[in-house]
């Protein structure tokens, strides 16, 4: 099983209530704030949970405005982010 990153570009009101979601689906997902300035987070899932972590993605969609980017270059604030940067490499 390896870790997947999907990283989110929304709203910053709407971060607590994306990390509220994944929170409340257990084992799914987690949510990390990438840049809380620029409201980007990265949804952290296992293979095993992944297209589970795209259908919550996906039923949010109209209710959250949420645009997939590519992984930013600059993630060194983040310890974790940093650790899988460097597990990936």
């Amino acid at each position: 099983m390896e870790l997947r990153e999907i990283y989110l570009e929304t709203l910053p009101e709407h971060i607590a209530y994306l990390k509220f979601i994944f929170e409340s689906y257990e084992e799914v997902g987690i949510i990390r704030t990438v840049d809380r300035k620029k409201a980007i987070i990265v949804l952290l899932a296992m293979d095993d949970f992944l297209d589970t972590a795209r259908g919550i993605l996906e039923a949010i969609k109209n209710d959250v405005p949420l645009r997939e980017i590519p992984r930013p270059r600059n993630v060194e604030d983040d310890w974790l982010m940093t650790e899988l940067a460097v597990a990936s490499s």
